[in-house]
């Protein structure tokens, strides 16, 4: 089987743009990995392209080089279309992996991530929000920005309906702060706000197929909020795959129930939540229809091939999750 394995930041989406040294990190960590679980399966032949200002990756058998003067949606289409099937990592952002998504569908190949439905609503806080909360899911109430009214009292964030990551986001300590910087925002682009859920940062790693959801791993996340002035701005440092591995059934239960209401997620998916410390409670923040960082530290959380259990997952009709464990690994986006 010949599998394409497209890395948006790696793979030459960047490549007429200055790189970004944080994303470039972030998606060779998770390409690498992927490809090292991938070339383990036997009968895998693995394809991928990869910007001209980085080094080729390993564990493929063909690498095409993008330069700066070619079309890097003309070679991907090319690259598709020598393919069995292929492996997407792509951000939401304006769109980029939903298509990615349809250029795959269009083709009529295997796709081994999410379907072009699920990557539509998952790419949007808006849609998500709407869909699950319709579904009686616990999600963070989610407003676009032009419609907000200061209703209740404490604090804000406001972020790109389609970002990822912490990519955009702002923290604002009361309505009056986020009023004034609403009074000065000129960028047009979609934003949403939320209001600041205080509680644990987390995330689930997790296997999907028709409605059905397997959880891999429930992790805690590294997520620091420096404020100035009433205002803030988060990032991003990593995560510990099975931090919370002791709150397994809860994690579990929040799994299948998003598995079943968009069944249109397939393979790998991540899911960003807040953890309430004192009840418990989890409340999801947005939908990740495509690889996370927790991957990167997936395989030596489970002592088992993940990339595997995808193929296993989309290929085989009698799927059923092989025992799992539960070890706690850090990924350091910082090391």
């Amino acid at each position: 089987m010949k599998i394409f394995v497209c890395e948006f930041i790696t793979g030459g989406g960047l490549y007429r743009e200055p790189l970004s040294t944080s994303l470039v990190k972030e998606g060779e960590l998770m390409r690498n990995a992927l490809l090292r679980d991938l070339s383990d399966i036997p009968e895998v032949y693995l394809t991928t392209t990869f910007d001209y200002r980085l080094s080729p990756p390993s564990f493929v058998h063909k690498t095409v080089q993008v330069g700066l003067h070619e079309d890097i949606w003309d070679i991907w289409v090319s690259m598709t279309a020598e393919c069995d099937a292929a492996w997407l990592i792509a951000p939401e952002t304006d769109g980029l992996l939903l298509k990615l998504t349809q250029m795959v569908e269009e083709q009529g190949k295997v796709l081994l991530g999410c379907h072009a439905y699920a990557v539509e609503v998952a790419s949007s806080k808006y849609k998500t929000w709407q869909v699950l909360s319709n579904a009686g899911v616990e999600v963070i109430p989610t407003d676009d920005v032009n419609h907000w009214q200061p209703n209740i009292e404490g604090s804000w964030v406001v972020k790109p309906d389609d970002g990822t990551d912490c990519e955009g986001s702002l923290y604002f300590e009361t309505s009056a702060y986020l009023t004034s910087w609403l009074s000065q925002k000129d960028d047009e682009a979609l934003s949403v706000v939320q209001p600041y859920q205080r509680g644990r940062a987390a995330s689930i790693s997790m296997v999907c197929k028709d409605g059905d959801g397997w959880l891999l791993s429930c992790n805690s996340q590294k997520i620091n909020l420096e404020v100035s002035q009433g205002i803030g701005k988060f990032s991003y440092s990593g995560s510990i795959v099975n931090g919370l591995a002791e709150h397994w059934t809860l994690f579990e239960d929040l799994a299948k129930r998003i598995a079943k209401v968009i069944p249109s997620l397939r393979g790998y998916v991540g899911v960003d939540v807040i953890m309430d410390e004192l009840s418990r409670d989890l409340h999801v923040l947005e939908i990740n229809p495509r690889l996370t960082t927790s991957y990167v530290g997936l395989r030596q959380a489970i002592d088992y091939n993940p990339a595997r259990l995808v193929v296993d997952l989309l290929y085989n009709d009698a799927f059923s999750l092989p025992p799992i464990s539960r070890n706690i690994v850090e990924i350091s986006l910082n090391a």
